[in-house]
């Protein structure tokens, strides 16, 4: 499909004897928001690390833009344009918000070998970056992290994928331990990333959140995908919690028997 950007077919993976994920498949479109909702236990982690290269699948095969790939590391991941972004947001709250967002990959100045870091083009591009996700005050890009707030550390996660042009940001319950201004905040930053061309996997345990900014809702329970094509505009938050629970389905055996 034309649209498409990333598809996973009958991925599984086994933790010793436990089935983790089973025969597990989706795909993502380009610009398209997708909520991955489940109890706990369902599978959602699981599915998300197979993706993002942290823990390797025991079957199945992923394709980025109709091509097969290979997902043996997070670096496998990110080459292939995929960032993920963790309830802790994965940043060095001793480096600044410059230093952060090009970790590991710092533009230098000058002959390589001396590896003096160009501060100057990365506290440019982070003053650019902060604005593009909504941070409205001034914050100096040489502030530490640790002097930044919950929703600002989102936001700061959030620009550092956007600055590298990935083509899929997975956010981890980003929106976990946060106040009302906060979440609202990191809501927003899910709208940009869409409209800047990205495409994003919003997971979540808090479903009014999710129905705020995705496209569409997929379903996990038990290692697998229940449903992967649920309509936010047209589907109620307690018809997708009875999914989750697996009430719809008790109902439905229960008609035809």
């Amino acid at each position: 499909m034309e649209d498409e950007l990333v598809r996973m077919e009958r991925i599984n993976k086994f933790y010793g004897r436990v089935h983790a994920l089973r025969d597990v498949s989706l795909r993502i479109l380009r610009r398209e928001v997708v909520g991955l909702l489940g109890d706990n236990g369902a599978g959602k982690s699981t599915l998300i690390k197979v993706l993002s290269g942290a823990v390797p699948m025991s079957g199945g095969e992923i394709y980025v833009k109709g091509r097969k790939v290979e997902m043996k590391s997070t670096i496998d991941a990110i080459a292939n344009g995929i960032e993920t972004i963790y309830q802790d947001s994965a940043l060095v709250p001793q480096l600044s918000i410059a230093r952060n967002l090009f970790l590991g990959r710092e533009p230098v100045k000058g002959p390589r070998f001396l590896n003096r870091l160009d501060h100057e083009a990365m506290n440019g591009v982070a003053r650019d970056l902060l604005k593009k996700v909504g941070i409205t005050k001034e914050i100096p890009p040489d502030t530490p992290i640790t002097a930044l707030s919950g929703g600002e550390r989102q936001a700061v996660a959030i620009a550092r994928a956007m600055q590298f042009d990935s083509d899929l940001i997975i956010l981890d319950e980003p929106t976990n331990n946060l106040g009302v201004a906060e979440t609202q905040g990191v809501l927003r930053f899910v709208r940009e990333a869409r409209n800047t061309g990205h495409s994003c996997i919003f997971i979540a345990h808090n479903i009014h959140h999710v129905f705020q900014v995705v496209d569409r809702i997929i379903v996990m329970r038990g290692g697998r995908i229940v449903a992967d094509d649920i309509d936010p505009k047209q589907t109620s938050i307690e018809e997708v919690e009875r999914v989750i629970t697996g009430e719809a389905m008790i109902a439905a055996v229960e008609r035809l028997s």
